[in-house]
């Protein structure tokens, strides 16, 4: 894609996990730290109040550097179906603005679960690769922690 300012970022991945276990990994604030984040990242606070209109704010410590912050609102909350949610970084970013993250799990029986991931839309192409690369890294480790459980 030439252009990704303003592009809904699509990823999808295959989870060796019941659904129910997989949105526990997305929502509870403590699985939550185990993979969310880019490689070398580290989640020491999670707060979350997780229904539909309820808020949350996630700390993020990069390998080196300060820490920083991101949070939103909750959209919907359909366990263990669907999740979705604002999300902006604190503070924000002057070429950043607030996007829309939705996380449907499809469930492929006692042992998988299809996660699809969209989150959208970008203001710039520097913001797009900057979060396809973190949620990939993400991700991945989400598909690690799985496949160990």
């Amino acid at each position: 894609m030439k252009n990704r300012a303003r592009a809904t970022l699509h990823l999808q991945r295959i989870l060796l996990a019941p659904r129910a276990a997989v949105f526990r990994a997305l929502t509870e604030p403590q699985e939550l730290a185990k993979w969310f984040g880019p490689d070398g990242f580290s989640i020491p606070h999670v707060e979350s109040d997780l229904r539909t209109g309820g808020d949350y704010r996630i700390a993020m410590q990069p390998p080196e550097g300060d820490l920083f912050h991101l949070a939103g609102q909750f959209l919907k909350v359909d366990p263990p179906v669907h999740l979705s949610y604002t999300f902006r970084w604190e503070p924000p970013a002057p070429d950043d603005r607030e996007t829309v993250v939705s996380l449907s799990l499809h469930d492929l029986g006692w042992t998988a679960t299809e996660l699809v991931f969209t989150q959208g839309d970008f203001a710039t192409e520097e913001r797009y690769a900057l979060h396809e690369a973190g949620w990939t890294q993400s991700l991945d480790k989400l598909e690690r922690l799985m496949s160990a459980a």
